[in-house]
């Protein structure tokens, strides 16, 4: 019998745990996560993430992919654990938070999240991948992003050549998420295909993010940028002084518990 919560952000999925009392080890307890991320036969999430204990700051996660595979950062998950650990009495309001890709901050104002995310790094501006006949461009926030702008983003096969890039030798071995994005009436609109979940998901905060940066380092937009998601909700991405902010709302879908036919095969 296990207690979890289900949150979404922006069309992204979670099973939040609260593992502050240390009750599972996350180690043995990530072969399960496929298992119970599966629709249909079980919680169904496009992620899982364990609340834990910090040393230095007033929590830190395990974040894990549908697949198991544990990722560095996630934004729209960040958000939706800043709002689990502020309502469970984790967190102030003004938090921080350890993650793979270092501490992030946080600030809860009911259901809207702002998290501040890692800085940028690993640029690549208009690269190519010749084998492919694609120019890219390439940051990291948090987890590695490729960014393409294209002239029709409701035509794009998003899981055909996304998963190409996604595993293309050029990002080996950690391979990459994939966006493509296109500007519309001042707004950034975006489709992501997700590493870890290796399809098209309805929304990526970390890929909202890096689509927003490089559309400010092309000149198209200017901060903030408001970005729609393939799921319909806008988020925001604010660029001020070399820090990086993603805003957005959340949604505390239930809380429940899961029994071991969660996590059968």
């Amino acid at each position: 019998m296990l207690p979890f919560s289900k949150l979404s952000g922006s069309g992204n999925d979670f099973i939040i745990i609260d593992n502050m009392d240390g009750k599972i080890n996350a180690d043995e307890f990530k072969s399960r996560v496929p298992y119970i991320c599966r629709r249909a036969l079980s919680v169904g999430a496009d992620g899982v993430i364990i609340i834990e204990p910090s040393e230095s700051v007033h929590f830190k996660w395990r974040f894990f992919n549908s697949d198991g595979s544990e990722a560095e950062m996630c934004g729209n998950g960040g958000r939706c654990a800043a709002r689990f650990a502020y309502e469970k009495g984790i967190a102030p309001r003004q938090m921080s938070f350890e993650t793979l890709a270092g501490i992030i901050k946080a600030e809860v104002s009911g259901r809207l999240v702002k998290v501040q995310l890692t800085k940028p790094f690993g640029w690549l501006m208009d690269a190519v991948l010749e084998d492919l006949g694609v120019s890219y461009c390439f940051v990291n926030t948090g987890v590695p992003h490729v960014v393409l702008f294209v002239d029709d983003i409701e035509t794009i096969d998003v899981e055909g050549l996304g998963r190409k890039i996604r595993f293309h030798r050029a990002f080996a071995p950690a391979g990459t998420n994939v966006n493509f994005a296109a500007v519309s009436n001042d707004r950034l609109y975006i489709r992501t295909y997700e590493r870890g979940v290796e399809a098209e998901t309805l929304a990526c905060g970390t890929g909202a993010t890096a689509c927003a940066l490089v559309a400010m380092r092309k000149g198209l937009l200017s901060s903030p940028v408001e970005v729609v998601t393939r799921g319909g909700e806008v988020l925001k991405v604010y660029s001020e002084g070399g820090d990086v902010f993603l805003e957005g709302g959340t949604r505390w879908v239930y809380d429940g518990v899961m029994k071991e036919e969660a996590w059968e095969e």
